[in-house]
């Protein structure tokens, strides 16, 4: 394999490489996102159950309710909340 050849592989790997990162770059920003607001949804979690013995409020400390959070914020905390009041 000469040089020509060697060139012009690393430049359509190259080319594919970029092509990837720019098909896949919208979707892992989202996941990322989604990623970031489930541990801030775990953080408030943590913080409700701290204070529970203050302000009688208990909520689990699992996936389903961090992504509830994460996803819907501060509404989120709230629907989560008035689901296990009625419930």
């Amino acid at each position: 394999m000469d040089i020509n050849q060697t060139a012009l592989a690393v430049l359509i790997g190259l080319f594919l490489f970029a092509s990837l990162v720019r098909i896949f770059s919208a979707p892992l920003r989202l996941a990322l996102r989604l990623l970031l607001h489930t541990l801030l949804g775990f953080l408030a979690l943590w913080l409700v159950q701290k204070t529970a013995g203050i302000t009688g409020f208990s909520l689990g400390l699992n996936l389903w309710n961090a992504l509830v959070i994460g996803c819907l914020g501060v509404p989120g905390l709230g629907l989560l909340l008035l689901v296990q009041w009625v419930l």
